[in-house]
């Protein structure tokens, strides 16, 4: 097993993809708004389990307790606060985890994963089926690390996993997580590119770089290039980058951007060269598939001035 690399990186940033996972009714029942990232499907649990207050206390990093799962447990810790580095092999940019969900998860604020055992497995829309966290996590290996899948039986997915579940003592199977919340904006107004860029060079620059490469995966991750997650990415979608904008950045002032501020940063943001997932027609098999996925098709007509964004956001 690799060694434990110390830190802690609390930052909110900007990218990635993001797990998110929706109780339903008594039923199970396909999620119809097509602004969220993957349609999700979840089989309710009994009431007592899905209905009950849950306060938001993860047990610390800092106190796991001796035995044999501590060290599966720091390993996965490391791999999700250090992903670049700690799985090199495995990521295909200059990000890690936290480069989205802040504080290897642990944030309260930006995409925590604390309790995120009790939504799998889940079905999910982009991919078609019933998904496990194994599953996701190697789902966001190739899309927001833009690298390639850990093996199932891994030490590295073991170990993620591990960790998990340990950020997720407490949390019932099924359990509504109040702090999860989303990052999908609902209604995204037509964007104004030209002002996104200038909101970027305003704000943004000192952290993410003019050319957007971004400072370190946990300090200021890169927003597109090479250094980025490719265009099969949660975040590569309108709805999904101007809803973490808004509820994120910029970092100590999270929530004060207006919907078309954030919206024109999307999609400056999203009108910029990254790299091209390559199974888009294999997404969204059984249909459903969103309009604002910002492909390389999309990214051209920014650029030469013909994109329809009413039909981009149509869906949202």
């Amino acid at each position: 097993m690799k060694p434990i690399v110390a830190g802690v990186a609390g930052t909110v940033l900007l990218v990635g993809s993001i797990f998110v996972g929706t109780i339903v009714s008594d039923k199970i029942s396909v999620e119809s708004n097509a602004g969220k990232d993957e349609t999700t499907v979840q089989t309710q649990l009994p009431t007592t389990a899905a209905a009950q207050s849950l306060v938001y206390a993860p047990p610390s990093i800092e106190e796991v307790p001796d035995g044999p799962m501590k060290e599966a447990i720091l390993y996965g810790y490391e791999l999700v606060n250090n992903t670049h580095v700690a799985a090199d092999e495995y990521v295909g940019n200059q990000l890690s985890c936290t480069s989205c969900h802040a504080g290897a998860g642990y944030d309260e604020q930006a995409s925590s994963l604390v309790g995120v055992m009790a939504n799998y497995p889940q079905y999910i829309g982009r991919s078609g089926d019933v998904v496990t966290i194994e599953e996701r996590i190697n789902g966001c290996m190739v899309r927001s690390m833009n690298g390639k899948k850990f093996e199932m039986n891994s030490d590295e997915l073991e170990a993620m996993v591990a960790y998990f579940a340990y950020i997720s003592e407490g949390v019932p199977i099924g359990a509504k997580r109040e702090w999860a919340g989303t990052s999908d904006m609902k209604n995204v107004p037509i964007p104004d590119v030209a002002n996104g860029e200038e909101l970027y060079g305003q704000s943004c620059i000192a952290c993410h770089a003019a050319d957007g490469s971004g400072t370190g995966a946990n300090t200021g991750p890169a927003l597109w290039g090479d250094k980025s997650f490719n265009d099969g990415a949660g975040m590569a979608r309108m709805s999904k980058m101007a809803g973490y904008i808004q509820n994120n950045m910029p970092v100590g002032a999270a929530g004060t951007l207006t919907d078309q501020d954030a919206a024109d940063l999307a999609a400056f943001i999203l009108s910029q060269d990254r790299p091209e997932w390559a199974n888009h027609d294999k997404d969204w098999p059984k249909g459903g598939r969103p309009n604002d996925i910002m492909n390389k098709e999309k990214r051209e007509q920014i650029k030469n001035g013909t994109i329809d964004w009413e039909k981009v956001l149509s869906t949202n």
